[in-house]
């Protein structure tokens, strides 16, 4: 089964052949890939590398974690599952009125008599 690494620290000038290159000396590499900013297409820092054998995978993060790249730490470890945001209301107020709490303007609801 292949297995996911996380690699951060990057510097902002890496890309998915950088990652590829470095990964390949550690086994088979099925995929490489630098994430970046939606709006301004910049690097984050950090990528995914997806390894065919999880043996290799393994030995690369061990090997590669904090070994220096272009003057840099790398940070490697094993990706987590990615987490569910939800779909959200799409209002950025998660549904409820302007002054939050039980929706309306007030957001009050409760009886202060």
């Amino acid at each position: 089964m292949a297995k996911n690494i996380y690699v951060g620290n990057l510097p902002w000038s890496a890309t998915a052949d950088d990652l590829l290159q470095v990964f390949q000396d550690h086994g088979q590499v099925t995929r490489a890939q630098v994430i970046t900013d939606r709006e301004t297409g910049r690097s984050r820092g950090f990528g995914f590398v997806e390894m065919a054998d999880d043996a290799e995978a393994l030995k690369a993060i061990e090997t590669l974690n904090g070994a220096p790249y272009e003057g840099r730490p790398l940070t490697v470890n094993e990706a987590r599952p990615r987490e569910d945001r939800g779909g959200g209301s799409g209002s950025g107020r998660g549904g409820q009125g302007y002054g939050g709490g039980g929706g309306g303007y007030g957001g009050g609801g409760r009886d202060r008599y």
